[in-house]
């Protein structure tokens, strides 16, 4: 059945919305359409679209790039005038004027207005040369275009593991973004989930998280994160996001999402940069090209994309420190005084990745004039531009490009084409201008390096620094034990990651496991002929299966009763907790209010070594109402070893050990403790089924 699910869940995520598709198929999936360029000059084409309230987007723009000083422009006025404003291209550039713009043929592009600019600002776009006050074409904008615009929704539903976050919005068609997310990390199999239907099912699509990667997700302390739907899946095609359980079949927390939307297409322009920085290095730019700078420190990778080169900088670094790579001051040596270096860190108060030009003249730091300086500061222009960037175990990986050859006079270097280059590198602290302040003398490289950033295939890395690193084993916790007492709590709580249940048991887990006395999984001993009282917290809310616990207990290792089909039933036999109506079917009798030990912030098992250390990492929540009370008085014939479950779950609890006089156990003995009336009734089922 298993094998079958992605192919059903395929049929159910496509049937529902299939009307709800077409119509958005029937949109432009580029934006409101606003017409053709006009074109007066210079070959200007391409049509424009607003995708949304501050981005333009131009298909098909084609441009001979022989004005001298011709920009994307906008204004207010009734036609294009001096009296107008630049519009960046790339979109993303950060320096102090976007450079002229270039040849382009038949290209793809998007512009974002300048903030605080908007579409209802600006009338018209043109390519204007600013020099000689020429329209080379222009587009008028309708004053009443309806533009696609982001909606917001509701925060996640909190149904389990401490899920919670802000009211989330739908960003464009593929891209949701999740403001200050809590989750304590202790479901095992949990990930971003989307499909269709009246609630969140099994009959669903994994989405990759941040990073995206599809690994299990792991804890979050209120980050705000974006994810985007895999493959051509869009927003109009699912009905609701969730984060599920895909080993348990378990919901954590969901939101709907209502129809008829019109939020902007997916063309990537409404991207919020956020407080994580951790990213998955499987999905950074990959590069044909690798070289070791600091020996299991700092790596580059390089590709050569026509007149500009990919550069991707790894260091064993913290947020406090920068990784430089450029340039050499001087041909034939690898020399540090005139070199033109990239200076890339993350900046953790503006929360973003940055690549910063510099020039260096002096070993000292810069003075607005001299010495280690950034190009802007001494009157040069920043032409290095951020790709993309990532934290992870350790590592910091930040992706640039930048021009072989720039306008920067004498501040920088030309990258050659068809020929290898001395190269430098280092790994340093910044000072609290965001700027690089001195390195060790072994933070640096050592003799003359060279790198032909036309290569196609030096790889010279036998690893990259940010292949996900295995952590040190951590060593299980001790196994609790519980004796000489007959009276018990029983709650739930986190199962303590690669230290608690599942190297106790050898079980899989859930995230979540029974707490006897505020003991994670004891291992409890009673007597025979003595009769004990629990007191269950374990939820009995039926229409939210993630609170919901009945406490029962059997000689089943796994539990789970209430799941299993009546011939699986048959195999356990059940000594609490387990009543049956006239007709012979089980239901559970003890479950009481909801009581959970929860993480105060994520789970910190991995960096407790003991579990008495780990609970002062939690903290007990308890829902309103009482527990219920079960009372097992130990029968002469119980086995040696039997287990305390949940009834609806597999493998929440652990041993009971029985001790004293023992009347054994003959083959007329049934299986179950309950009436032989009860018994037939469940073998006829059995049959029937």
């Amino acid at each position: 059945m298993d094998t079958l699910l992605p192919i059903i869940a395929l049929i159910v995520l496509a049937a529902p919305h299939q009307a709800h598709s077409q119509r958005y198929s029937e949109r432009t999936k580029y934006g409101r359409l606003v017409g053709e360029f006009k074109e007066y000059a210079h070959g200007i084409k391409g049509t424009v679209y607003v995708v949304d309230e501050s981005t333009l987007f131009i298909k098909g723009f084609a441009y001979d790039g022989t004005g001298p000083d011709a920009f994307f422009w906008v204004g207010n006025q009734t036609r294009p005038s001096p009296e107008g404003e630049i519009v960046p291209y790339p979109k993303d550039y950060k320096g102090r004027e976007p450079p002229i713009l270039p040849a382009i043929s038949n290209a793809d592009i998007i512009l974002r207005l300048p903030f605080p600019k908007r579409i209802r600002d600006i009338k018209w776009l043109a390519v204007w040369c600013r020099r000689f006050t020429v329209n080379f074409g222009d587009v008028f904008i309708r004053p009443d275009l309806d533009i696609p615009k982001t909606k917001v929704l509701p925060e996640f539903k909190r149904l389990a593991h401490g899920l919670r976050s802000g009211n989330i919005s739908i960003l464009d068609a593929k891209t949701f973004y999740i403001p200050n997310l809590h989750y304590d990390g202790a479901g095992p199999d949990a990930y971003f989930w989307v499909g269709n239907g009246s609630e969140p099912s099994e009959f669903g699509f994994k989405v990759p998280n941040e990073r995206g990667s599809l690994e299990p997700l792991r804890g979050y302390q209120g980050e705000d994160i974006e994810i985007q739907l895999p493959n051509n899946l869009t927003v109009y095609d699912i009905q609701w996001l969730a984060m599920w359980c895909v080993q348990y079949r378990h919901n954590f927390g969901h939101v709907m999402i209502p129809p008829n939307l019109d939020v902007p297409p997916a063309l990537g322009q409404t991207k919020i940069t956020t407080t994580s920085t951790t990213q998955d290095p499987l999905q950074m730019p990959k590069m044909t090209n690798c070289n070791v700078l600091l020996k299991d420190r700092l790596q580059v990778q390089w590709e050569m994309h026509g007149n500009e080169v990919q550069v991707q900088l790894s260091g064993r670094i913290t947020i406090n420190q920068y990784m430089a790579f450029g340039i050499s001051g001087e041909s034939g040596k690898s020399e540090m005084i005139g070199s033109d270096v990239v200076v890339a860190f993350y900046d953790k108060d503006q929360k973003e990745f940055r690549a910063v030009d510099y020039h260096i003249t002096k070993y000292a730091q810069c003075d607005g004039a001299e010495g280690v300086c950034p190009d802007e500061r001494i009157g040069g222009k920043n032409d290095a531009m951020v790709i993309s960037g990532e934290q992870r175990d350790g590592v910091i990986t930040i992706t640039y490009k930048r021009p072989l050859q720039t306008r920067d006079g004498n501040k920088d270097k030309s990258i050659p084409s068809d020929s290898d280059v001395n190269v430098i590198a280092a790994i340093g602290p910044l000072n609290s201008r965001k700027e690089a302040n001195a390195h060790n003398a072994d933070d640096r490289t050592i003799g003359d390096l060279r790198i032909d950033f036309s290569s196609k295939h030096d790889h010279q890395c036998a690893t990259t620094l940010s292949e996900k690193i295995e952590g040190p084993v951590l060593k299980p916790w001790d196994p609790l034990k519980i004796e000489g007492t007959k009276e018990f709590t029983a709650r739930i709580g986190p199962t303590g990651g690669k230290r608690g249940y599942i190297p106790i048991t050898g079980h899989p887990s859930w995230g979540i496991a029974w707490y006897i006395n505020d003991l994670l999984i004891p291992e409890i001993t009673v007597e025979r002929g003595e009769t004990y009282i629990f007191k269950v917290e374990g939820g009995f809310d039926r229409t939210n299966p993630a609170k919901y616990h009945p406490f029962y207990i059997t000689d089943s290792s796994e539990g789970g009763f209430g799941q299993k089909t009546t011939r699986e039933q048959l195999r356990q036999r059940v000594f609490a907790g387990v009543g049956y109506d006239s007709e012979g079917n089980p239901y559970p009798n003890s479950a009481g209010r909801y009581c959970e030990w929860v993480h105060k912030t994520i789970d910190q098992s991995a960096n407790e070594e003991t579990f008495q250390s780990f609970t002062k990492t939690l903290r007990l929540d308890c829902e309103n109402g009482e527990p219920a009370i079960l009372n097992w008085t130990v029968a002469a014939n119980t086995p040696n070893i039997v287990y305390y479950q949940c009834y609806t779950h597999n493998n929440l609890g652990w041993k009971i050990r029985v001790t004293g006089a023992s009347a054994g156990l003959s083959s007329a003995t049934p299986l179950y403790t309950t009436s032989a009336a009860v018994l037939v009734h469940l073998l006829v089922l059995a049959l029937n089924r």
